[in-house]
């Protein structure tokens, strides 16, 4: 079964900024980097209160490094649901006169023309949504999506890479506090649950993740050469296989 659609134009028709080093690394798909704040844990009835999207570089030698951070508070949607409990641990007030809130169509529109304008810059064939337990963050995504009545949403509608079953794999850790600290990497409680604060963390876990695979990687790069995989690999032909 195949998602693709005609979302994103082909990257054929431009010239990467990174020569194809991030669509070969990824298989054409550019990840980045998503949290939500929400009204609570339901995607269907609770509300989108904030969204964060960090875009994900990279380094002629093919390093990931954290890029630019895309955040927007969201007004709820009507008749959406607001757990206290919920509201209580990510300290928003979604209806205090100075919290700078956008309609979740607005707000989407322009994370989504970030995330656009990237995946043409380096050459994919859409975006590829990274977040800790993910799989939360793109329900409420594709949720808010379906919503607002989005037609060009750039994001892979199932796929993802989870920095908690990666920071498991390679840390130990599944909790995101836990995991930065034994990388080595800053971790700020009092900053946490900004949808902002928590992506930059995810995003520095990943890439972190993704550097030390370097070797592992480059060894699986000789071997799909070795058995013919080599335009597969580049992965900019968007009828490529799904992941």
């Amino acid at each position: 079964m195949s998602a693709d659609s005609d979302q994103v134009s082909s990257p054929a028709t431009v010239t990467p900024v990174d020569g194809g080093v991030m669509a070969r690394r990824f298989r054409g798909y550019l990840p980045v980097v998503v949290d939500v704040e929400t009204g609570g844990f339901h995607s269907a009835t609770d509300a989108l209160l904030e969204i964060a999207a960090v875009m994900i570089d990279i380094e002629p030698d093919g390093r990931l490094k954290r890029g630019t951070t895309h955040n927007f508070h969201v007004k709820p949607f009507e008749g959406s649901r607001l757990d206290p409990a919920a509201l209580t641990i990510t300290g928003i007030d979604p209806f205090h006169p100075l919290r700078p809130a956008l309609p979740e169509k607005e707000a989407l529109g322009r994370v989504f023309r970030e995330i656009r304008h990237a995946i043409h810059s380096y050459g994919c064939r859409r975006a590829i949504l990274v977040g800790h337990n993910a799989a939360f963050d793109l329900g409420f995504l594709n949720a808010a999506v379906a919503r607002a009545d989005v037609k060009r949403n750039p994001f892979h509608p199932f796929s993802c890479f989870d920095t908690a079953t990666l920071a498991g794999a390679a840390l130990g850790q599944t909790v995101l506090a836990k995991a930065l600290a034994v990388a080595g990497l800053e971790w700020d409680a009092s900053s946490a649950h900004s949808a902002a604060y928590d992506a930059e963390r995810t995003a520095d876990v990943f890439c972190l993740i993704c550097n030390r695979l370097a070797d592992s990687y480059r060894d699986a790069q000789e071997r799909a050469v070795a058995l013919g995989w080599f335009n597969a690999a580049a992965a900019t032909d968007p009828a490529a296989e799904e992941p």
